[in-house]
């Protein structure tokens, strides 16, 4: 997406807005977990005869600028940061906006960072090369292990063993029990795990302290690592994961009333695994569950192929009640 300043952000969502036509809106103040990639733009080091990363963040002064910047957007564009990472070359963010501004809010961010980095090192042209993407947390457990996911970052980076002892990232807020207040909003996430605050940052931190031991991909090239790593710990820690099941958090706050994670895959096998008699009933299981991926982002394509039907199919489908 050009015409951003000094910022060249493309988006590119993992999860497609829905289509109009079902009826479900598929983000309205949706729970967003932005993921913010962004890069060095090569062309100038192409001209050099050399290509190479180089640091996004090349001192603390421009991590500190980030916040700032970061604080000021909340204020400006009415978005709750829940958690988030500054890295070497990229950034993560676990946000919701208050209003419909994700989109403004990203372009202030990225744009007003970059135009400070390009006259503090001299610098021209785009900062960021992008991408600049997006997944939408649409279930309560999805968010937690979101958070879990961005506060890992640099672990997996190699840049610390722990990640309660990397500086620029939010997660004191989440273990440490004299953390100074913030702009970033932890208790939304932490409310999940307990009604007092020793308790929900002690299971915190013992989520934490586990996926230490639990390998995970990066998310630009493993789209789904964050499922990954939400059926390890689900596993490791049922008793938390079907705790936070019921919260229903999301739900209340947008107005969704989506299935569960684990609840759409099981209605994907029961579905797939259905004899080839077609009832009332079951069109109607189908066109809810149809309803439930269009929420979640999915197009008509992926979703045939996941329910093992045509495209044609699943378009009659949302067409027969209408």
């Amino acid at each position: 997406m050009r015409g951003w300043g000094n910022a060249d952000i493309p988006e590119r969502g993992w999860q497609r807005r829905s289509e109009a036509s079902t009826g479900i809106s598929p983000r309205p103040k949706a729970v967003i977990c932005q993921i913010a990639s962004v890069f060095m733009d090569y062309d100038e080091l192409i001209r050099q005869g050399k290509v190479k990363r180089i640091s996004l963040f090349v001192e603390d002064s421009d991590y500190l600028y980030m916040l700032a910047n970061m604080k000021h957007i909340t204020r400006k564009r009415s978005l709750d940061v829940y958690a988030f990472c500054l890295m070497q070359n990229h950034v993560h963010i676990l946000a919701s906006p208050r209003e419909d501004e994700l989109q403004e809010a990203m372009r202030d961010l990225f744009s007003r960072y970059a135009m400070m980095f390009n006259r503090k090192y001299e610098r021209k042209g785009h900062l960021f090369a992008g991408p600049y993407r997006q997944a939408v947390c649409l279930d309560d457990a999805y968010l937690l292990v979101a958070s879990l996911y961005i506060h890992m970052n640099p672990v997996r980076a190699g840049l610390v063993t722990d990640p309660r002892l990397y500086r620029w990232s939010s997660v004191k807020l989440f273990h440490d029990h004299s953390a100074a207040h913030s702009f970033v909003k932890p208790e939304f996430v932490l409310r999940l795990l307990a009604l007092d605050h020793p308790s929900q940052k002690k299971i915190y931190s013992n989520l934490l302290q586990k996926s230490l031991s639990i390998p995970v991909g990066d998310l630009l090239e493993q789209p789904d690592a964050v499922g990954h790593l939400r059926e390890a710990l689900a596993r490791a820690f049922p008793t938390i994961f079907s705790g936070v099941a019921k919260k229903r958090h999301i739900a209340k706050r947008t107005g969704l009333e989506l299935l569960d994670e684990e609840d759409v895959k099981k209605a994907i096998h029961a579905m797939r695994s259905q004899n080839k008699r077609i009832t009332p009933e079951t069109r109607k299981a189908r066109r809810f569950l149809i309803e439930q991926l269009i929420a979640r982002g999915h197009n008509r394509e992926d979703i045939a192929t996941t329910l093992g039907v045509s495209v044609k199919t699943v378009y009659n489908t949302l067409k027969a009640d209408e």
